[in-house]
C-alpha cells in the first residue's frame, strides 16, 4: 500500500554548517518538467558534499519543516534565515520521482526512527569554532596551567581555577592554545609559551580550540586564526549604529589626526541622529554599510558616507574596544560577520525576489578574446574609491560582442571579485589575463537593485534568476555627475600603442602632517 511504500523510502538528513564568508556549495533550483526543489552543482569539498548531498536530490524538509509543496522562494528564505547552519531532509532523485509517479505522500517520509542521523559536513555535532578569551590577571595569577603531551601537538589548558580569571573568561580544561595576543604559538616550545604569558603583563587574549572544534577543523585542513573565532567570550563589542539623516545632516565631524591610524568621530551635535544612536566622541569608524574603511583615505570615506543617501549604518569601536581587538590581531569587522544575519553571507543559491514591476535583474557573464586592437572598452573609476564601471565600448569589438555595455559595473575578473579593489589593481588583473578575459558585470540599475536588497552578485544568479522569473531586458541609466568626473583609463590600449600609458586624471596625496585636523561635517 501507499503507506508501506512511504515507510520503505530512505531519506537522508544532512546538516550543513559554514563560516561567515563561506558558501554551502550547492544551488537550489526548480526546473521545467521536474518536480520538487532540486540540489544542483554540488561543489567538491564544500559543506554540501561533505554532508552527503548529491546532484538531483530533492529537499523534503528544511529544519524539520515540510517544504515539498512550498513555494520555491519561501524555501530559499527559510534557508537564508537559518544563518550559518541548516538541516535538510533529502531524497535521492530516483526514489523521489518513483514516489511522485505512484502518488506516495512524502509528508510522512522521515518521521520514523529509521532515518539516518544528521551528518554535519561529514562529521557529527553542531558548528564548531575556536574562541577568543580575554584574561585579566588577578594578583599574580591567571588561574590556569599549561601541559604538553608527548606525541601530541600543542599546549593544553589544565588546572582551571573554578572562579578564577581564566574560567570567567571562558577558558576550559583541555582547550588547545593556538595564539597569544594574535601570535601563533602552536609550534612554540613549552618554555617559549610560558615566557610569552609572563611577558604579556596584566592581561592577554588567547585563541583556544576545544576538542570537538579541533577535530572538526583539522578534518577541514583549515589554518586556525582569530578571524574565524567566536567572540561570545569577549567582554567588549563593537557597536552597530544605524542612522537616518536629519535636517542638519547626521550631526558629527569625521577626522583624521597626526600619529593616529583611522577615521574618528568628533564633535557630535546634541540631539543629532549621531547622538541618538549612541556615537561617542573619539569612536573609530571601522565600516560603512558593512564595508571596511581602514584602507580608504579620508576623502574616499566621506564620499562613501555621502553616497549612502539618507540612511547609513556604521560599525564603530571606542578606544578600549579598539585596543582589545588590536591585541587579538583581528579587525572588529569579524564581530559584524558573526552577528549580522545578512543576505551577503548566505550561500550561492540566492534567488532574486520579484520587483513591483516584475522586472528581472540579472548580472552578465561576458567572455571575450582579445582582438588586434585590444578588447575594445575603457574601465573607469572614481579616485580613492573602490569600484569600476565600463565606458566607451567600441562597436563591433570583442567587448561589444560579449555583451558589455556603457555603465556596466564590474563585479568579477576571471572569477575573482574586485568590487572592493582599487583601479590599478583591477587593471593589473585584466592585463595579466592574457588573450582571454571573462568579466561578471551588472547594469547600473541592476547593480543598485542588488545592493539595495543586500544581495551578493555572483555567477549563481545567472541560473537561479532564470528559475524564479523570465528575463526582461532593462536599459542602463546615464552616468552620474561623479562618474562623469571619474578617472578614466583604457583597460587594454590599442595594439599600436600598448607601450604607452593610458589616460587618467592627475591626483596628489597628502602627507600625514597635512592630514592633521582635516575634517568634514556629515550632512
Amino acid at each position: 500500500c501507499v503507506t508501506e511504500m512511504a515507510a520503505a523510502l530512505q531519506p537522508r538528513v544532512c546538516k550543513l554548517c559554514k563560516q561567515e564568508e563561506q558558501s554551502y556549495g550547492f544551488l537550489l533550483r526548480i526546473e521545467q518538467g521536474k518536480l520538487g526543489h532540486l540540489i544542483r552543482k554540488v561543489k567538491k569539498g564544500a559543506p554540501a558534499e561533505k554532508s552527503g548531498m548529491k546532484d538531483g536530490d530533492r529537499v523534503l524538509r528544511v529544519n524539520g519543516a515540510f517544504v515539498d509543496e512550498t513555494d520555491h522562494l519561501q524555501v530559499v528564505q527559510m534557508i537564508k534565515e537559518s544563518g550559518n547552519s541548516v538541516t535538510f531532509l533529502v531524497l535521492d532523485e530516483e526514489a523521489y520521482e518513483n514516489a511522485k509517479n505512484q502518488k506516495v505522500s512524502l509528508r510522512e517520509v522521515g518521521q520514523t526512527n529509521s532515518v539516518s542521523q544528521p551528518v554535519l559536513n561529514g562529521t557529527a555535532g553542531s558548528t564548531p569554532r575556536p574562541k577568543l578569551c580575554y584574561v585579566v590577571k588577578e594578583g599574580k595569577r591567571y588561574g590556569f596551567s599549561l601541559k604538553t603531551t608527548q606525541g601530541v601537538r600543542g599546549l593544553f589548558m589544565i588546572n582551571i581555577s573554578p572562579k578564577g580569571p581564566a574560567a570567567r573568561a571562558g577558558v576550559r580544561v583541555n582547550d588547545r592554545l593556538i595564539e597569544i595576543n594574535g601570535e601563533n604559538v602552536e609550534n612554540a616550545t613549552h618554555n617559549e609559551v610560558i615566557s610569552k604569558v609572563k611577558s604579556s603583563g596584566t592581561s592577554m587574549v588567547l585563541l583556544l580550540v576545544d576538542e570537538e572544534a579541533d577535530h572538526f577543523i583539522s578534518n577541514q585542513k583549515v589554518k586556525l586564526g582569530g578571524e574565524m573565532a567566536s567572540l561570545k567570550c569577549f567582554p567588549l563589542k563593537p557597536r552597530i549604529a544605524e542612522m537616518t539623516k536629519g535636517a542638519d545632516g547626521y550631526g558629527f565631524y569625521l577626522r583624521v589626526e597626526r600619529g593616529r591610524i583611522g577615521h574618528y568621530i568628533k564633535e557630535i551635535d546634541a540631539g543629532s541622529p549621531a547622538e541618538k544612536v549612541g556615537l561617542q566622541d573619539d569612536d573609530r569608524l571601522v565600516a560603512v554599510n558593512g564595508d571596511g574603511v581602514d584602507s580608504l583615505d579620508h576623502e574616499a570615506v566621506v564620499e562613501k558616507i555621502r553616497k549612502c543617501g539618507d540612511k547609513t549604518t556604521f560599525l564603530v569601536v571606542d578606544k578600549e574596544t579598539d585596543r582589545l581587538y588590536k591585541m587579538a590581531g583581528i579587525s572588529p569587522i569579524v564581530y559584524l560577520h558573526e552577528v549580522e544575519d545578512s543576505v551577503e553571507h548566505v550561500y550561492e543559491n540566492t534567488v532574486i525576489p520579484p520587483t513591483e514591476n516584475s522586472v528581472q535583474y540579472k548580472p552578465k557573464l561576458c567572455s571575450m578574446v582579445k582582438g588586434t586592437k585590444g578588447y575594445g572598452f575603457h574601465l573607469n573609476a572614481i579616485k580613492g574609491i573602490p569600484g569600476q564601471f565600463i565606458k566607451e565600448v567600441v562597436k563591433g569589438s570583442p567587448a561589444a560582442e560579449a555583451g558589455l555595455e556603457e555603465d556596466d559595473v564590474l563585479i568579477e575578473v576571471n572569477g575573482v571579485n574586485v568590487e572592493n579593489e582599487f583601479h590599478d589593481k583591477v587593471v593589473g588583473r585584466v592585463q595579466e589575463s592574457g588573450e582571454q578575459l571573462t568579466l561578471l558585470v551588472a547594469g547600473k540599475e541592476a547593480y543598485d537593485y542588488f545592493k539595495t536588497n543586500r544581495l551578493p552578485i555572483t555567477t549563481a544568479l545567472l541560473e537561479t534568476a532564470e528559475v524564479a522569473h523570465p528575463e526582461t531586458a532593462h536599459p542602463g541609466t546615464p552616468p552620474s555627475k561623479d562618474e562623469e568626473e571619474a578617472r578614466e583609463r583604457p583597460i587594454i590600449p590599442p595594439a599600436e600603442s600598448q607601450s604607452k600609458s593610458s589616460s587618467s586624471s592627475s591626483s596628489s596625496s597628502s602627507s600625514e602632517g597635512e592630514e592633521e585636523g582635516k575634517e568634514d561635517k556629515e550632512e
